[in-house]
């Protein structure tokens, strides 16, 4: 359980090298005593809990459609899940190349541009660059369209610049494939030919 507002998380195992690990990891941050005392009050109210966890649940599932709803709406997509305070945004395609480096980047304009505070899949191990983390539980509805506003505007300028690496990318492509053809050309029998009336160049007869 955790209480991500209060900074505080609580282990419940019956399993000891669990236990006695979460035990070693507490002498770094230990809780106050204020802090312990308002969640103890707050645990202990049976009636409170009831109510809190409903509420809570039925806030977390409407903030999770409406905010995902937002990003396909510009097409990002997101990995499926029914619970927790997080979510997990596919910025993949907005990537220069598929790299730690570029994930960096691009998380850095989302941040210095764009001020939304999310966090790179790299500051989680994640096996593959492109993922970004967005926590949902801490916004009200406002935020959320400020949020989904500023992802509208993002998504539009990097569309941009990747429409204008893709038309670069063809047009050097093209360009690459029109040095082959001229290659094939170059290599056919007729043009090696010493009858060819095509002067050969020193480039083409060093390569026979």
């Amino acid at each position: 359980m955790g209480f991500p507002g209060f900074r505080v998380g609580i282990v419940y195992s019956y399993n000891d090298a669990v236990v006695e690990c979460g035990r070693r990891m507490s002498s770094f941050g230990l809780v106050s005593s204020q802090t312990q005392y308002l969640i103890a009050s707050m645990l202990s109210d049976d009636q409170f809990i009831g109510k809190f966890l409903l509420e809570s649940a039925e806030r977390l599932e409407t903030r999770h459609k409406n905010f995902t709803d937002g990003l396909h709406q510009v097409g990002i997509k997101c990995l499926s899940g029914n619970a927790g305070l997080f979510l997990w945004m596919d910025l993949r395609e907005l990537l220069m190349e598929s790299t730690v480096e570029a994930e960096t980047a691009l998380w850095r304009g989302i941040i210095n541009e764009f001020k939304l505070n999310v966090s790179p899949g790299s500051s989680f191990h994640c096996s593959e660059p492109g993922w970004f983390r967005v926590c949902i539980a801490n916004m009200n509805e406002e935020t959320m369209k400020v949020a989904l506003a500023r992802i509208r505007e993002f998504v539009r300028r990097n569309g941009d610049k990747l429409n204008r690496k893709e038309k670069c990318r063809q047009s050097d492509l093209r360009l690459r494939l029109s040095f082959r053809r001229m290659d094939d050309v170059l290599r056919s029998p007729c043009i090696m030919s010493p009858h060819s009336p095509i002067p050969q160049s020193p480039l083409v007869q060093a390569r026979t």
